[in-house]
């Protein structure tokens, strides 16, 4: 009976010994065994979506290179809404979760958040042509709606401690872009929208604009599952100090937040009036040439508007003319005899910068290929290699246009370009240049997406959904809040 007693005491001893030495794995150690990430996300222009080449958005950009580091396949979660995102992540279906998640003391209950990658503000919209609120008084018995669960709802129940008899509704069916919308079509009078995501939608939807902010300095970052193991978390800070140092994060918010906005108000909804009643005069032009060249003939429409606004009898004072507004020496050089007949403008137009692209160094890829070309078309290739030159001498990127652009800017600058190869440049209106054609290409693409299938170099960052809540059938009252908070998670 004894034996048996220390016998089976010695197994107990055993068991105890190898549960000790055999540790479950880190979360980071599961990812690289499982060669998995489960990241939950959301379909949205800050975060992940689909268009006709691919997976878009800056979240996908972000956690693609991620999981590259890791050397692990990603497989994205998607939800609907922004109230999933944390749950679905708390309940040990992903990694992690990242969603253009903004830090509040709520989330940090339930969540670790990692390095923080961009700040944002919340901003009170309203319709351009409309008047302008000064302050959170002047919204009373105004229509003013967001989505139910949104961190808008706990700004604005903030904001009744100044305004007690502040009055919103929370709308539990309708996302960003419908809300955005029913402004500019007149049903709301404002909605509350993140900075970052106001500057993906106003080139889409050019009437809105910033009332005041209602909340300023928000952080933005990924979050983790709360929980001692840090394993994972580390490495994405690692991973982000990486990009941040090598320019790519800069890169990534450049290319979804960067020419995005910058047309003005009325020259976007110009544009798009210009697109319907000018375009169709020239497009197939700029359509058989571009074949001929070998370039997409929405660019060479976004340069010949950037120029002429297509108008074929343009001329500047200092003598450039016709629609792509060629010099004589251009257009003699490559072979325009008429500058004012708009298929040889164009022809000549594409034949330029079919030519500056070929000397553009063959180890800048794309997209920073095309916007040095477009640089180069508007300053010459002297200049451009001024500012790369520059670039490299402060430590960063010569082949990234996000790091080039500062330094054309300062060509303009007659004491920084006196110690240049190439002397002064109107930097300023290269850049100009640059963003109005970026964003001009964009609101084509976008506009004829369904025609033509959108360049891997230059992604249409389109705020259409991907996936949606089926609307209520017919006759189905549609249940809003009004006024109350929520419990919901960022947005």
């Amino acid at each position: 009976m004894l034996a048996t007693r220390l016998k089976f005491g010695l197994l107990l001893c055993a068991a105890g010994l190898l549960g000790t030495c055999a540790r479950p794995p880190s979360l980071l150690e599961e990812v690289q065994r499982t060669g998995e990430l489960r990241v939950v996300t959301r379909n949205s222009p800050t975060a992940y979506y689909l268009d006709a080449s691919g997976p878009q958005g800056p979240e996908y950009q972000l956690l693609s290179g991620f999981a590259r580091e890791l050397g692990v396949q990603l497989r994205l979660i998607v939800v609907e809404k922004a109230t999933e995102v944390l749950p679905t992540l708390v309940a040990g279906r992903a990694h992690l979760a990242a969603a253009g998640l903004t830090i509040n003391p709520d989330s940090e209950r339930v969540v670790d958040f990692g390095p923080v990658y961009q700040q944002v503000t919340e901003h009170l919209v309203y319709r351009d042509g409309r008047r302008r609120p000064q302050n959170l008084a002047q919204l009373r018995g105004k229509r003013l709606e967001v989505s139910s669960g949104s961190s808008y709802v706990k700004t604005l129940a903030r904001a009744q401690a100044q305004v007690p008899d502040l009055v919103w509704t929370e709308n539990p069916h309708a996302d960003q872009n419908e809300l955005l919308n029913r402004v500019v079509a007149g049903a709301l009078d404002y909605t509350v929208v993140k900075s970052n995501t106001f500057a993906v939608y106003r080139s889409y939807i050019p009437e809105i604009r910033v009332a005041f902010n209602l909340a300023e300095g928000e952080s933005v970052a990924w979050a983790f599952p709360r929980r001692t193991d840090t394993s994972l978390r580390r490495a994405a800070e690692r991973y982000f100090a990486r990009i941040r140092a090598n320019g790519d994060l800069d890169r990534i918010m450049d290319d979804y937040y960067g020419h995005q906005a910058r047309p003005n108000y009325v020259g976007t909804r110009q544009f798009l009036a210009d697109v319907r009643a000018k375009l169709p005069a020239y497009r197939q032009h700029f359509k058989s040439v571009a074949d001929e060249f070998g370039i997409d003939w929405r660019l060479l429409a976004a340069i010949g508007y950037q120029e002429s606004k297509w108008d074929p009898q343009a001329v500047s004072p200092t003598g450039v003319r016709g629609l792509m507004m060629l010099t004589e020496e251009t257009a003699a050089a490559f072979g325009v005899e008429d500058r004012t007949d708009a298929l040889q403008s164009i022809r000549g137009g594409a034949r330029y910068l079919a030519h500056i692209l070929k000397r553009i160094p063959a180890d800048v890829s794309e997209p920073d290929r095309t916007a040095f070309a477009l640089a180069t078309y508007n300053m010459g290739l002297g200049h451009l290699l001024d500012a790369r030159r520059f670039t490299r001498a402060g430590g960063s990127d010569w082949n990234r246009w996000v790091h080039v652009r500062p330094m054309v800017k300062k060509l303009a600058d007659p004491d920084f370009a006196a110690q240049s190869r190439h002397g002064y440049a109107r930097g300023g209106e290269t850049v100009w240049f640059v963003d109005n054609v970026q964003a001009y290409f964009n609101l084509l693409a976008y506009t004829t997406r369904e025609e033509l299938p959108l360049p891997g170099w230059m992604q249409q960052r389109s705020p259409a959904p991907l996936q949606t809540e089926a609307a209520p059938p017919k006759g189905t009252p549609t249940r809003l809040a009004a006024r109350r908070g929520s419990n919901g998670e960022t947005s």
